[in-house]
């Protein structure tokens, strides 16, 4: 098995080289990931951790042992693989990629460059063992992948530092800004936060917008149904932009990822994260039993709770060359054990119903809050088409940044959206 991290700068510069019925992704400073042949799997993905390759490779190698196949890995920086898999589903394709479900993958279905592994489903009997989970990757009564973890959002905290300062874990946005000042008298970021990728910040933009219009207008903002000018967005930014001016952000925000900016709640640096159970990677392993959840703080009284529940999704490309070797690959990940195993690395909920129990209390919470839960979205990259949702994720970021730019801000999202969904 031949597993290769693939860095951020040297990813982005994907070379596509060859011509006529033979193609391959090159990566400059690596070695082109392995051009299939009838007993080599080719893999890419993008996870940041490592407990989760770790899971991957193991898998892998039991696969080899299993089938004869050689499997090779290409690991990809998160962001650059977003780049890089629009070239690569064309030509060059893996015989297996990790991706999202929801819109981000059906835009890709649209375009005819995720397989229908229908069949996978119907050999394996998955729709009785993901019941509504199958949805999300489901595209006109066909399934193109297989939902990895779910990961539910909200408010992370270090339970040792409430304990010692005597906080609670916000109800209300004046509670959350009431925290914040305790945070800052005690030298404490309010909020950590790293928008260096973009992506969250629009985070941020789902919670407000959930808790202040619900879930309806969300996704039809999602769906290019809301104008980004529209009356109703206005008591969204007013809030987000008073949390702003309150410095309730990490300064500089811009200039980090959201790996730093969660090790800055680790070091109990700052008091609190809006992220997912995967925020347990920036914890050493010894304080991870002080990881806490709460929901996003109440805005509107009365407002049903409505969450983001991101699902994750492994696919088979249209252009992979062992269509029927990438099957039995998934279908040797998917058993309960080893999915369990890769959903248990992440801290996210497993989409099998007879997977093991999970012995992560992150995992335990996040299922019994999501027992509570009215509705859910999945995330804002995910949920609207990926060129709006680009110009989103920029924007977003932006306003962050300098709060006064909003209406140009909005009046260009508002172009774009008209652009897009004519």
């Amino acid at each position: 098995m031949d597993i290769r991290l693939v860095g951020k700068a040297s990813s982005r510069r994907a070379v596509l080289k060859g011509a006529g019925a033979f193609s391959a992704l090159a990566i400059t400073g690596l070695a082109a990931p392995a051009v299939a042949q009838s007993k080599d799997l080719s893999i890419i993905s993008d996870l940041g951790n490592p407990e989760q390759r770790d899971v991957l490779q193991r898998v892998a190698a039991e696969f080899e042992k299993k089938s004869g196949a050689k499997v090779v890995i290409n690991n990809m920086e998160h962001e650059a693989h977003k780049t890089a898999i629009r070239s690569y589903l064309v030509v060059g394709a893996p015989d297996i990629c990790i991706w999202f479900s929801g819109n981000r993958m059906r835009a890709f279905v649209q375009r005819g460059l995720f397989d229908d592994i229908s069949d996978l489903f119907e050999r394996e009997n998955y729709k009785d063992v993901l019941g509504v989970t199958t949805a999300a990757v489901s595209v006109g009564g066909k399934q193109y992948g297989l939902p990895l973890g779910g990961l539910l959002w909200g408010m992370y905290y270090r339970k040792d530092v409430f304990t010692e300062k005597n906080w609670t874990p916000p109800a209300t946005l004046s509670d959350l800004m009431m925290l914040g000042e305790n945070a800052k008298s005690a030298g404490m970021i309010p909020v950590s936060m790293g928008t260096k990728g973009l992506w969250p910040a629009a985070g941020w933009f789902d919670h407000m917008n959930l808790r202040i219009n619900g879930l309806e207008h969300h996704l039809g903002l999602m769906d290019g149904k809301v104008p980004y000018t529209d009356a109703s967005l206005k008591p969204v930014f007013d809030k987000w932009e008073e949390l702003i001016k309150a410095n309730m952000f990490t300064p500089d925000h811009t200039s980090y990822a959201w790996e730093p900016a969660g090790a800055a709640l680790a070091q109990k640096k700052a008091a609190m994260m809006d992220l997912a159970a995967f925020i347990k990677s920036a914890f050493p392993a010894e304080d991870r039993d002080q990881i806490g959840y709460a929901a996003f703080p109440e805005i509107v009284p009365g407002m049903k709770r409505y969450e983001d529940y991101s699902v994750n999704s492994i696919h088979i490309p249209k252009n992979a060359k062992n269509k029927e070797l990438a099957r039995d690959f998934l279908a040797h990940f998917y058993q309960p054990e080893n999915l369990a195993a890769y959903t248990e690395a992440e801290g996210s909920v497993p989409p099998r119903n007879d997977c093991p129990p999970s012995k992560d209390p992150l995992v335990s919470s996040a299922y019994a809050q999501f027992k509570t839960i009215a509705g859910t979205a999945q995330y804002y990259d995910r949920d609207t088409d990926p060129d709006m949702a680009q110009e989103g994720l920029k924007g977003f970021q932006e306003f962050m940044a300098k709060p006064e730019r909003r209406s140009e801000i909005l009046d260009r999202l508002e172009k774009t959206r008209q652009r897009i969904f004519k």
